[in-house]
């Protein structure tokens, strides 16, 4: 059997606090629809956001543990706050390569014809710095300005985005923002995009940028350049886990992403 085909037909795994990363997932079944996926929605520890930095680490490590007995040949952080909390932690522990969303886009972020960016994300993933850190390795000119966003995700995964008093406090963080004169605005959690009806009802929806193209884009080349695509003609398959409440990430799944059986519940 050749052993490099086998390996190109294992799995790549996906993970995100939630349904958030199917803003991620989806991008990338479209553009490499041949891939078999898993995805594992950390449903039980909803949201990563307000957690400690070895609170993240520990979780990552148990969802990595999992992928690696599915055999999976790569797996994908579709979560800002994981990328930026845990993955310097767990990047030299397992056999396959690891895609954290925020060092994987940094560079290209740095290179956008613009001098000043806003970052929107988690509050744990404002307090790494990460992106700071990482834009400026590349481009240490461009003026940064992070913003924690401290309800978002619990708007998002319950469905919330029509509520009068949510759409008051997205519309309150945005006023703070823009006071910076961002020119581009980075939504830095795989979740806000979701947000995007209401953001853009007070600022110009092209100020926002959803890293997830950027991402997928990068992943696709690196798993070509590192042959390590998918060698089937046929659609790959799909499957969903989650650590918690199966019935609610199907719902709240939907805004993202067609989920068309029921997530298995580890």
């Amino acid at each position: 059997m050749n052993t490099s085909i086998t390996i190109n037909n294992n799995p790549i795994g996906f993970f995100d606090s939630g349904v958030g990363g199917l803003t991620v997932y989806s991008k990338f079944r479209n553009k490499l629809p041949n891939e078999n996926c898993l995805y594992f929605g950390d449903t039980k520890h909803l949201p990563y956001g307000n957690k400690t930095k070895e609170e993240l680490i520990s979780y990552a490590r148990f969802i990595l543990d999992f992928f690696e007995k599915q055999q999976v040949k790569a797996v994908i952080i579709a979560c800002n706050t994981s990328s930026s909390a845990a993955y310097d932690s767990i990047k030299d522990s397992y056999g396959f390569k690891i895609y954290p969303i925020i060092q994987s886009c940094a560079k290209i972020l740095s290179e956008l014809p613009i001098k000043r960016l806003g970052i929107f994300a988690t509050p744990a993933t404002i307090k790494s710095g990460v992106y700071e850190s990482e834009i400026k390795k590349y481009n240490p000119d461009m003026l940064i300005y992070p913003q924690s966003c401290h309800n978002w995700v619990d708007i998002v995964e319950s469905n919330g985005q029509n509520n009068p008093e949510n759409i008051k406090i997205v519309q309150s963080d945005l006023g703070m923002m823009l006071k910076n004169n961002p020119e581009k605005i980075v939504l830095g959690c795989t979740h806000y995009p979701y947000l995007l009806d209401i953001l853009s009802k007070f600022t110009s929806r092209d100020r926002f940028i959803d890293p997830a193209e950027y991402f997928v884009n990068y992943i696709a080349e690196d798993l070509k350049e590192n042959k390590l695509l998918n060698n089937n003609t046929q659609a790959g398959y799909e499957k969903m886990y989650v650590s918690a409440n199966p019935e609610q990430f199907k719902i709240a799944a939907k805004m993202f992403y067609e989920v068309k059986e029921l997530p298995e519940l580890v």
